[in-house]
Parts: structure tokens; C-alpha cells; sequence
């Protein structure tokens, strides 16, 4: 009922403000060109799907946007274990990550069209080297977050480096890691974006280039939503993955709704302690 409740108030707060902006503009005479109604935002949306248009280059963005974010990803995995387990790695390597983040992808993004076309691969680059760096740091950061207590247990047990890393230092910078991947899947977006903006054959991007020309502010906002919604939708999907992986985690538990089962067999009053969890508890 929770969840209902929440659908409905978000839909009558996105029906609210819709009706707003249509009174606002209509009331203050504010020109089509400089800030159209919803209606004329709704008609641009409606002409662009029965034409198929909006399929069409919504397709070419969505599967720039993932396979970017599924290469910037991996790279960034890869390199934050290499350097979240030797310090000497990071030392010499991370400076010079730094410093590429630090160049504005868009001052790099005519380059990326110089060396990988106008095609399908240059705005998987872009995207990958945007979604690159957040997932990178949450690596290293969440790899370094194990109880170090429990990495000597496991080492006086006779295990090895590798066990340690999937059984320990994994699971603990699983929260980090989903965390890195909802912000590099919203950066992979914007890293697709930006290429079709400097050049591109299809796409989001190259529509709203395109209308732009041709001042149709209400087809340039009817991309926008487009990019929203995708956007919206890419995030879910994420959000559902790391729901099923982190599962075990109280963030989740918390979040999914209800008190712990443990907290609900616990007596209102009295000294009862909830029993701690396997992941979150203290050292064996």
C-alpha cells in the first residue's frame, strides 16, 4: 500500500506542476520559442512516436549509454583492484588518473571523433571515459573498507590472498562498488550526449542538435523528457540490481521497507539486544 500510495502522490505531483507551467506560460504570454507549453511539449511527443523517429534515435542513444557504461565499468574495476592492493601501483598510477579525469570530457570529445569516427564506437569512448572515475574511486575506497581485524583471522587460517578478496574485501566493497555504478550509468548518458552533440549520424543528441537549428524548442523539450525517462529508466534497472545483490545489507533492509524480522521479535520493552548482522558484525 506504501508503494502505491508513493506512485499516486508522485503522479499528482508531476500532473501538478504540469498544469502550473501551462497556466504560467498561457497567463504571462511567454513565447513559444523561449518556453513552450506542455501542450505543444505533449503534440511534438506524440508527431515524433507516430512517426517512429523518437524509436529510432532513442535506440542508438540506449545502446551507446550501455555498452559505454559496461566498458567504463570493467576498466574502472579492473584498475581500482590493481590499485586498491598495492599501494606502489597507486602511488605512480594515480596522479595521472587524476589528471585525465580533470580534462573536460567536452574539450576531448572532437579528439574522440578524430580518432574513432562518427560511428558507434566514438560515443561508446565518451561514454566510457565519463562513467570511468566515479566507480573507480568507490572501488578502491570500498576494497580498502574491510575489517582489517578479519583479513588477520583469515590470513592466520592458512587462507589465500584471492579467498581473502572473494570472500572478504568483495563483499564489503559491494556497497561502494553499486553505489559507483548508479553514478557511472548517469554519467555514461551524458558521455553519449556530449559525442552526438560534437558529431554524430543518430542519436538523442544529434536530434536535439538539430531542432535546435530549426528553433523547435517545444521538439528540443520533447527529447528532453525523452533523456529523462531513459535516464529514470537505466537508473531503476540499476537500483534492482544492487537490491538483489546487496540483499544482505541493512541499507536494503531499511530501504525496502519494515523493521528487521530480528526487530520484530524483540519485546517493546525490556533489554533485548537485535542480533547483529553476519556482514555487519563484530570481528569472530
Amino acid at each position: 500500500m506504501t508503494g502505491i500510495r508513493g506512485a499516486i502522490g508522485r503522479a499528482v505531483l508531476l500532473a501538478g506542476s504540469l498544469v502550473l507551467w501551462e497556466a504560467a506560460v498561457r497567463a504571462l504570454h511567454v513565447p513559444a520559442f523561449i518556453l513552450p507549453p506542455p501542450s505543444q511539449i505533449g503534440l511534438a511527443l506524440y508527431r515524433g512516436a507516430e512517426s517512429g523517429i523518437y524509436l529510432q534515435h532513442s535506440w542508438i542513444t540506449l545502446v551507446e549509454t550501455v555498452l559505454g557504461f559496461l566498458l567504463g565499468s570493467a576498466v574502472a574495476f579492473l584498475i581500482g583492484t590493481v590499485l586498491a592492493s598495492s599501494r606502489r601501483a597507486e602511488y605512480f598510477l594515480y596522479p595521472f588518473i587524476v589528471m585525465f579525469q580533470n580534462m573536460p570530457k567536452v574539450a576531448l570529445a572532437p579528439l574522440i571523433i578524430i580518432w574513432f569516427g562518427l560511428g558507434l564506437g566514438s560515443k561508446v569512448v565518451s561514454a566510457a571515459l565519463i562513467a570511468f572515475f566515479p566507480l573507480l574511486v568507490n572501488t578502491i575506497v570500498g576494497l580498502r573498507s574491510a575489517d582489517e581485524d578479519r583479513v588477520d583471522l583469515m590470513r592466520s587460517l592458512g587462507a589465500t590472498p584471492m579467498q581473502i578478496f572473494w570472500m572478504l574485501r568483495l563483499p564489503s566493497a559491494l556497497p561502494f562498488v553499486m553505489a559507483g555504478l548508479e553514478v557511472a550509468m548517469v554519467f555514461s548518458l551524458v558521455g553519449a550526449i556530449v559525442a552526438e552533440f560534437v558529431g554524430s549520424e543518430a542519436g538523442l543528441g544529434m536530434l536535439i542538435q538539430s531542432r535546435n537549428f530549426s528553433m523547435d524548442v517545444a521538439g528540443e523539450f520533447a527529447v528532453l523528457f525523452l533523456l529523462a525517462v531513459l535516464g529514470l529508466a537505466l537508473n531503476a534497472v540499476v537500483v534492482l540490481v544492487r537490491r538483489r545483490v546487496l540483499f544482505w545489507d541493512p541499507s536494503e533492509k531499511q530501504a525496502s521497507g519494515g523493521p528487521w524480522p530480528e526487530e520484530r521479535a524483540l519485546p517493546a520493552t525490556g533489554g533485548g539486544r537485535r542480533p547483529e548482522h553476519p556482514m555487519k558484525g563484530s570481528t569472530p
